[in-house]
């Protein structure tokens, strides 16, 4: 009898919950935590989906030797060094989601604490780092895990020094880089074709700078439907015309003075863009952080100040706009935000306490938390075994998991010894919605166009064991993240507008006519992860590129 009622219950709950993450009762979690791989050889800093179903990772060359090496004898000579000048481990990886391997690739310039977009073709720009990696601009093109594909560099390539600096792509399929520490100004990639470009300067970075020149590092910037760019730094956010170099809106400070930049470390999601609706709202969130004082503290040997438990949504489509706090379950510094296909958003990784930075942070926070955007909940999910904090990072992968790595809070490879060791692992997790539980109501796309045009009709044709409601049906595209120290650069859920849906004959199979995205503005060119959601349950992604 009784193992009657419990797939009966479960039935009940995969009927009545239709948006994923709900809070359930500890025993009855339909998340899940899996170690992927023990050592991928690197501490996984900087993290790319690529439209191949890879992900391309690496962390910094000054870290010392690593624990991969490079293949067929190779090594890198850089005598500006400050580590290791001859050095033959490598310090970027492929990992391949499908196979669970990863391979070697040779990154020869200093890529600590860059930032990076993908152009409209899938080819990975990286730009800036430390010491002799500070202008350089690296290009990784995608190919077959076996072929022997790898990071092409132009040392001297930016206009300026880019440490800490955030990417944004384009409508024009174009990559602006914003800052950078004691950088007050922005360029274009790839640069303008004249003589000693320099970039254009940008007074807000200046003005939102401290005393120590951080608190704005990384701005958080997210591409506007009108083409212009929100920009959120320490603690003051404008709608910036990049264009014309004119800041054309400026937003109330967010409540409480905390800066929610690095190294206070914050971060931040622009909320899906739902093109089925007749008025398109915008609206930002950021979340977590820590105080002002938190960083010197901790420097100084002085303490860990607790982190900030808060987080702000900024409707920018308001008359008026004005912060809306909310408070998280759990405080945290250095979590990482990500869209899921379903609009909702997790929050994962970081600390408890202290702030970014070598050695300055306590208290790891293994429990994500899920946020349900649209009835302003969170759901506090099971926990990880490992601590990631500083540097660790996290990507959305197609199958509708989240894939994390990283964390090395040391100035080097530091295994033994300490409170928290470097981390060279890779975990998934996979939210509810991923549980077998939900399998009667999750769509599977079939087969689709491959290439999208702007506000032209595309096809999808899906199957589902149990369809309920058209009106529980959608179409979202998700761009792939640059994600590093906390900020998820370029990521972005548009919902398209469905035109018909209509079924096989007496099949589970039905086919969608939707409408490819309006404009470049709301969905720049380039390749997307394309999922249909179904009474809250996504499909896995599709690749999908918008021409």
């Amino acid at each position: 009898m009784k193992t009657l009622i419990v797939p009966t219950l479960i039935l009940c709950l995969s009927i009545a919950i239709l948006s994923e993450g709900q809070p359930l009762p500890f025993q009855m979690q339909l998340d899940r935590w899996e170690m992927l791989l023990p050592s991928i050889g690197i501490s996984a800093m900087h993290m790319q989906l690529l439209h191949n179903g890879m992900v391309i990772m690496f962390d910094r060359t000054d870290f010392g030797i690593s624990n991969i090496s490079l293949p067929g004898g190779m090594c890198r000579f850089d005598p500006s060094d400050t580590a290791i000048k001859f050095d033959c481990s490598a310090h970027s990886v492929l990992y391949d989601v499908v196979s669970n391997t990863y391979r070697a690739l040779k990154v020869q310039t200093d890529t600590w604490c860059s930032s990076g977009s993908v152009l409209p073709n899938g080819t990975l720009v990286q730009t800036g780092g430390y010491n002799d990696g500070e202008r350089a601009a690296r290009m990784f093109t995608p190919c077959g895990f076996s072929e022997t594909c790898d990071w092409i560099e132009f040392p001297q390539y930016l206009a300026q020094r880019r440490w800490y600096a955030t990417n944004q792509i384009l409508p024009d399929g174009r990559i602006i880089v914003v800052g950078g520490r004691r950088q007050f100004n922005f360029e274009i990639f790839p640069r303008p074709d004249y003589h000693r470009y320099k970039g254009a300067r940008f007074e807000f970075l200046r003005e939102t700078s401290d005393a120590s020149n951080e608190n704005n590092l990384y701005p958080f910037l997210h591409l506007l439907p009108d083409g212009n760019l929100f920009v959120f730094a320490n603690t003051r956010s404008i709608v910036f015309d990049y264009k014309t170099n004119r800041i054309v809106k400026e937003f109330p400070e967010i409540p409480g003075g905390d800066p929610r930049n690095y190294p206070s470390s914050g971060s931040s999601v622009l909320f899906p863009l739902d093109e089925t609706n007749n008025i398109l709202e915008l609206e930002i969130m950021v979340c977590g952080g820590a105080p002002k004082e938190a960083f010197q503290r901790a420097y100084r040997n002085r303490g860990f100040e607790r982190a900030t438990s808060t987080c702000g949504r900024l409707k920018l489509t308001d008359p008026n706009p004005s912060w809306e706090m909310e408070t998280m379950p759990l405080p945290r510094v250095m979590g990482d935000m990500l869209l899921l296909p379903t609009g909702n958003v997790i929050i994962v990784n970081g600390a408890e306490a202290g702030t970014a930075g070598w050695e300055n942070a306590r208290d790891p926070v293994t429990r994500p938390v899920i946020y349900h955007p649209f009835d302003h909940r969170f759901s506090v999910m099971s926990m990880s075994s490992r601590p990631r904090m500083y540097h660790s990072s996290a990507v959305l992968l197609p199958d509708g998991r989240v894939l994390i790595g990283g964390s090395n809070p040391h100035v080097y490879y530091n295994f033994t010894n300490v409170e928290y060791p470097t981390e060279l692992s890779l975990e998934a997790y996979s939210p509810p919605y991923l549980s077998f539980t939900y399998d009667t109501t999750r769509p599977k796309i079939l087969t689709s166009d491959k290439v999208l045009s702007y506000t032209r009709m595309f096809n999808v044709n899906i199957s589902i064991p149990q369809f309920l409601t058209i009106d529980l049906l959608s179409v979202r595209i998700v761009a792939p993240s640059f994600t590093t120290h906390s900020l998820a650069m370029n990521q972005r859920l548009v919902i398209l507008k469905l035109l018909s849906v209509t079924r096989d004959g007496l099949t589970n199979t039905y086919r969608i006519n939707a409408l490819g995205p309006s404009t470049a503005e709301i969905a720049p060119p380039g390749y997307y992860m394309m999922f249909v959601v179904h009474a809250g349950i996504p499909s896995s992604g599709a690749w999908v590129q918008i021409e």
